[in-house]
């Protein structure tokens, strides 16, 4: 997938540059030199350092970085992550974009690690889904994978996911399943399969099919969930979605669930404050 993060830093260094940094080509002499220090100013957990220097060596390859604090630190404010130093034209042009994307992988990073730390002695693990921002997924997994989470399937291309939507539009859930298998068959794919049970009723008809590798219990209540994962009886991997706050987070992994799908992860999480500091 790396094809996809060169797009994704080309695309943004040509909407954000443009024709031309006007601000930084009318000040700043072309042989100017210097050195800028990524200041940490909140508490969190450190994301895209590696990233920060992909963005550098994209757009300068003679710019340098030595690095103190690598991804999935904790930090906290006062801390310097990185110094950079070269034409201080590249500094000034790679700053907004190396920022917002290290501030949007640290939060995330950071609200992760905070879900995994709310499961500490279970075994059940936390995972992301694809309710990402439009072409940074690849970004934002692997900010949830440094925070300590686990990554779903990368898109729709990776993994057989029959949600409701589909077992409905299939004729149900038999019809699903055997399609997916005949498809897998006839395409020579090798791809997981989990399908999305929403009662009990639904639980015991998949269990009688089988011929998956994981199911989704969405939106289920606790005791729903507690006696679903009895039924299934470690015979496939368990997931549960829907609804689930940090709140109750721990509450349904108690109930012996493998994974529970978190979409707040990536949806609605607060960059990590830090700034790009000339030193």
């Amino acid at each position: 997938m790396d094809h996809l993060i060169d797009e994704l830093i080309r695309l943004a260094f040509a909407e954000d540059i443009g024709d031309g940094d006007h601000t930084t080509l009318c000040c700043i002499p072309e042989t100017e030199m210097g050195k800028s220090k990524l200041l940490i100013k909140e508490a969190g957990v450190l994301a895209g350092v590696e990233m920060a220097q992909r963005i550098f060596k994209a757009f300068d390859p003679d710019l340098k970085t030595e690095v103190f604090i690598q991804d999935g630190a904790e930090v906290k404010p006062g801390d310097i992550a990185f110094v950079t130093q070269g034409r201080v034209r590249s500094l000034l042009q790679t700053e907004r974009l190396m920022l917002n994307v290290m501030q949007r992988m640290s939060g995330i990073a950071t609200v992760t690690r905070k879900y995994v730390k709310q499961l500490e002695g279970l075994h059940t693990r936390v995972l992301d889904t694809r309710k990402t921002t439009p072409g940074l997924r690849m970004i934002e997994k692997e900010a949830v994978r440094i925070g300590g989470g686990v990554n779903h399937r990368i898109g729709l291309f990776d993994m057989i996911l029959l949600k409701d939507n589909h077992v409905d539009f299939a004729g149900g859930l038999r019809n699903a399943i055997t399609k997916a298998h005949q498809y897998l068959q006839d395409k020579g794919k090798d791809l997981k399969i989990e399908i999305e049970v929403r009662n009990l009723d639904e639980l015991d008809e998949v269990l009688n099919i089988g011929g998956v590798d994981r199911i989704m219990l969405d939106n289920f209540t606790p005791e729903m969930t507690r006696e679903a994962v009895k039924r299934i009886g470690g015979r496939y991997e368990t997931e549960s979605s829907g609804g689930i706050t940090f709140d109750t987070l721990r509450t349904y992994a108690e109930c012996g669930v493998d994974y529970i799908s978190v979409g707040a992860l990536t949806h609605s999480v607060k960059g990590l404050d830090m700034s790009f500091k000339a030193c």
